[in-house]
């Protein structure tokens, strides 16, 4: 049987080799830690440093518990967890089939274990955690994965990240807590209906943090407090962005920058894309190509457009800074072969994000050729980061394997920039990444989902990622407008994919426009920047004239909505409100929120129906009860049902309930 200990605020527990900390960390929340080394592991990961919460801890003959507010774990004698609300209602219980606690109804032959150590050659373990499942419990959240589904419940999902996946392993139950597996190492979960298991392949501790709530509200705020929340988000980057595969030249860009302001056309950012540099690891621009980029800056600072450069962590064995990074340990390392872990033109390797010295080495080298010149916003591509082959176990970092720790790369990566950036005096960081953590958030990570097909298939899973993002903790997150892979514009069926796109993407809490279009443009040149190619025109006007009215009629109302959007924004720095949000988010007393609606809500005042299907002309909305209005008639309807409204190819569905949100529809 186990020992049960009060000591540091915390509830521990031994058994044989194995020790237990339960303690308070945050408001109604505990963090539970196990181990079979000599020591706890120190590192908080993804959870700061909680403000202090002294939980009532009580022992008796039967075993332990621990309260903090809203939550409480009970421990048995024999090492087995439950956690319940303040009501007593079990909320999560660990899945224990043995025979240490005949007590139990569940004592069973079987001998499976709720917390698994396998041990691994050389100390550490392979590490499983089981718990008992409520098949009709709806999960959400885990960050992005490319798939349509939006309750995870019978999902199995791979913790690692790769180009568009980007695992952020918090979960929101709709039986009223929040879960967060609390370690970056690869590895999965399944939330099977019989059993749920999380798994990591290679780690010290078993780390997971928990926290009970009334509302969706409630549990996300203090998930929120305990990771950190964006900062505010900058008055610019909430209007439009203009992106392309890629601007070769400082004179090709520019030139779209002065059309759009010719056309009357409200715009943000513009976007110097990659390979403008000469090569991997330069973080430079090619004088070839870019001759002037100070003067450039300044004419777009003129015309009140920000202008942000693609960053890639590559380094470039030929590149100048291959070297000196390789001799001072700044790059990360593989386990066996040759030293590549991406070509994409040449042989590179990443910098290693984890390492503070390598993070100050890449800042320097970027504020010298980028930040000087007035550039206050980054593109940090590759964040996952991309290798050629996912082999996760031949990598290590300065933090250590891959495997044991490499989820928290983008994290560190967007760390880079924002501790360089604040340090020189700038607020409001933001910095758009194809990847996250769990707290990559509060520096300043706005996430987009990487390099999606262009189809309404694709667009579907962009749906369900940007919804579980914000559940996730990323309120900051955005897509490539009409996907990436793929699409001319000169295609009647691309038009029509594109314009569904358009319109969801001026209800995303960051409107931009990328792709890699058809037909390609060759090469420039056969050095530097000149070698990679470009995609076909993806600004507005290259959509055909009805299309384009189309886009003007959403980029116009984006600027309108500037102030509502502003308030989101303070949400989301303040709260970690989500800006996208399930319909049980707003309204989680109605059972109708919490099935898959292909709906969300803006903010609490928008509620947007995209459409997502070719050839639809028309949209089911469910209503919750109350009187709704539409955005684009303002014609009244008395919610608690469904109500089926036209959607011809120039418009979204948006609902809004409160009548004084109509004025910023009206042109």
């Amino acid at each position: 049987m186990a020992i049960l200990k009060a000591e540091n605020r915390r509830l521990t527990v031994r058994e044989n080799n194995e020790k237990l900390w339960i303690e308070p960390w945050g408001k109604n929340a505990l963090r539970v830690r196990a181990t079979k080394l000599a020591e706890m592991p120190p590192e908080c990961w993804a959870l700061e440093e909680p403000v202090s919460h002294e939980a009532e801890i009580e022992i008796t003959e039967q075993g332990a518990t621990v309260r903090n507010g809203k939550i409480e774990a009970s421990v048995t004698k024999a090492g087995k967890l439950t956690f319940r609300n303040q009501k007593g209602k079990i909320l999560l219980e660990e899945f224990v089939r043995n025979r240490r606690d005949v007590s139990d109804p569940k004592c069973s032959a079987l001998d499976v274990d709720a917390r698994e150590f396998r041990p691994i050659l050389g100390g550490d373990f392979s590490v499983t955690v089981r718990f008992e499942s409520d098949p009709k419990e709806k999960l959400f959240g885990m960050g992005q994965y490319q798939q349509p589904l939006l309750d995870l419940k019978g999902c199995e999902l791979e913790l690692a990240h790769r180009n568009s996946q980007a695992s952020v392993p918090f979960v929101l139950s709709s039986l009223g807590y929040g879960f967060l597996w609390n370690n970056p190492a690869i590895g999965s979960v399944t939330f099977g209906q019989n059993v749920t298991s999380w798994r990591s392949v290679s780690t010290k501790v078993i780390d997971y943090w928990i926290t009970a709530g009334d509302t969706p509200a409630e549990i996300e705020e203090q998930y929120a407090a305990a990771v950190g929340t964006v900062p505010m988000m900058p008055d610019w980057a909430m209007g439009f962005w203009q992106c392309k595969l890629r601007y070769q030249t400082q004179e090709e860009l520019l030139s779209v920058a002065r059309e759009y302001k010719r056309r009357g056309l409200p715009i943000s950012v513009i976007v110097v894309d990659f390979f403008h540099w000469p090569l991997e690891g330069e973080w430079r621009f090619d004088p070839q190509y870019w001759p002037d980029p100070d003067a450039m800056i300044r004419e777009l600072r003129e015309m009140g457009i920000q202008l942000m450069v693609s960053i890639w962590p590559t380094v470039d064995h030929k590149s100048k800074n291959y070297n000196v990074m390789k001799e001072r340990g700044l790059l990360i390392n593989v386990e066996r072969g040759y030293p590549v872990a991406l070509h994409c033109v040449d042989d590179t390797i990443h910098y290693d994000a984890t390492n503070p010295e390598a993070r100050e080495f890449v800042w320097n080298e970027v504020k010298k050729n980028y930040y000087e010149k007035g550039i206050r916003v980054f593109w940090l591509d590759e964040a996952e980061p991309e290798y050629s082959y996912y082999d996760f176990d031949n990598y290590r970092y300065y933090l250590g394997p891959n495997v044991q720790i490499g989820n928290i790369y983008p994290k560190c990566y967007a760390q880079t920039f924002y501790e360089g950036m604040t340090a020189e005096g700038q607020e409001n960081v933001l910095n758009l990444l194809r990847c996250a953590w769990a707290g990559s958030q509060k520096y300043g990570a706005l996430v987009w989902s990487g390099d999606i097909h262009s189809s309404f298939y694709s667009m579907r899973n962009q749906f369900a990622a940007g919804l579980h993002m914000g559940i996730a903790g990323i309120p900051w997150w955005t897509t490539d407008i009409g996907g990436f892979h793929g699409g001319d514009p000169r295609d009647e069926a691309f038009r029509e994919a594109f314009a569904r796109w358009f319109q969801y993407g001026a209800f995303c809490p960051v409107m931009r426009l990328h792709g890699d279009r058809e037909p390609h443009s060759a090469p420039m040149s056969t050095v530097g920047g000149g070698r990679m190619a470009s995609g076909g025109p993806n600004e507005v006007w290259a959509y055909g004239e009805t299309v384009y009215e189309m886009c003007r009629k959403y980029m116009e109302l984006r600027e309108r909505l500037h102030p509502y959007i502003s308030e989101l924004m303070r949400e989301a720095h303040e709260k970690g409100t989500p800006v996208m949000r399930p319909m049980f988010y707003e309204f989680p007393e109605d059972p109708a929120c919490w099935e898959p609606l292909e709906q969300y809500m803006f903010g609490g005042k928008l509620l947007v129906a995209p459409v997502m299907e070719a050839g639809a002309r028309e949209k089911a909305v469910y209503l919750p009860a109350g009187t709704w209005y539409d955005a684009e008639t303002g014609k009244a309807y008395e919610g608690g049902g469904n109500v089926t409204v036209p959607a011809p190819m120039t418009e979204i569905p948006v609902f809004t309930n409160d009548p004084a949100m109509l004025a910023y529809f009206k042109a």
